[in-house]
């Protein structure tokens, strides 16, 4: 599966799918059964509700990015020396051959049998 399941954000899902919910449902109560009425209300109304959760000033300790993983309190001491340099950093990429990937169908050509391929004699 290529999405880790382990990183993702589960209370980050949870609280935008309860906002979505929400939205959807005034959405639908404001537009009396006109469905793009309503899918464009709940638009607006998750757009409002979105920014008022992202860049309010709330104080809650609930994540308000999908990087945003330290409380504002915790915040790390500053270090009183300097720092040595670090070592650089080696590839992620393991792969040390640079040879291009192998098309079967070119690369290999099957062995010919002379049962079934007989060619026409002039």
């Amino acid at each position: 599966m290529p999405i880790d399941l382990a990183q993702v954000n589960w209370l980050y899902v949870i609280i935008l799918s309860f906002f979505v919910f929400i939205a959807s449902l005034i959405g639908n109560v404001l537009s009396w059964q006109s469905r793009s009425t309503a899918a464009g209300l709940t638009a607006l109304l998750f757009a409002v509700i979105f920014i008022a959760w992202s860049y309010y000033p709330h104080g809650l300790p609930l994540p308000t990015r999908l990087g945003d993983m330290v409380p504002r309190a915790a915040a790390p001491a500053q270090p009183t020396a300097p720092a040595a340099p670090a070592a650089p950093a080696r590839p992620a990429n393991p792969v040390k051959d640079i040879t291009p990937p192998r098309n079967p169908v070119t690369d290999i050509t099957p062995p010919r049998n002379p049962v079934t391929d007989v060619t026409p004699q002039r």
